[in-house]
């Protein structure tokens, strides 16, 4: 029932979770980690009737994170030997694999050899897969991995009409930026430049922000 659920040891002897409380777990947890920095709104507790040494008894927090942050995997390798196509091919796969951002470094390696570091940041649940994809795509033996927390602005998305057709904007409270992807299918499409639709989409984006 803890199948993918991180677990530790302790010092006492008998059952700590319940098929209850493991069933609970796996129904509502989307990701495990530390608790974060947060200011509490509820707090519950559950007391077991068996005598340990220490509590036996279960306590539950509810709160609203102190800032808009989590915690995301960068998996990085060096490479000597991997060819530009065969990396860019790499850099392809794991985009499509959910990759939250893909880059490069060039670097310099044993005996003045120039390199390139491929770093790959996702989302902890995807770091497998990413790191399996890295492995059968470039020339790697190993893959690094670490957890990095990071802060976040407050985004949203907002849908625009142009003259060609709609475009999403993605807001934040320095101002708001349209999605390249749809931009640049417009601008193939009618056979504009990517700017004159950029510029169409955020005109009509400052016009629907200032109406009451």
């Amino acid at each position: 029932m803890l199948r993918g659920a991180p677990i530790y040891a302790g010092d006492l002897a008998g059952e700590l979770c319940t098929p209850t409380g493991a069933a609970l777990l796996t129904h509502f947890v989307t990701k495990f980690g530390p608790m974060p920095v947060m200011q509490v709104e509820k707090i519950g507790y559950g007391m077991g009737k068996k005598d340990f040494p220490a509590a036996n008894c279960v306590r539950a927090m509810l709160g609203r994170r102190e800032e808009e942050g989590d915690t995301v995997c960068q998996l990085e390798c060096n490479l000597d030997d991997i060819t530009p196509e065969a990396l860019s091919f790499a850099q392809e796969r794991l985009w499509e694999a959910g990759a939250l951002d893909v880059y490069t470094v060039p670097i310099g390696m044993k005996k003045s050899r120039p390199g390139v570091l491929l770093a790959c940041l996702c989302r902890e649940e995807d770091a497998g897969k990413l790191a399996e994809a890295i492995l059968r795509h470039t020339t790697t033996l190993g893959v690094r991995r670490m957890s990095l927390a990071r802060t976040l602005r407050p985004r949203s998305f907002r849908t625009v009409q142009t003259p060609w057709g709609p475009v999403t904007v993605k807001e934040t409270p320095g101002g708001g930026k349209p999605e390249y992807e749809e931009a640049a299918a417009i601008a193939r499409r009618e056979g504009l430049t990517l700017r004159e639709v950029q510029e169409a989409a955020m005109e009509e984006w400052r016009a629907v922000r200032i109406k009451p």
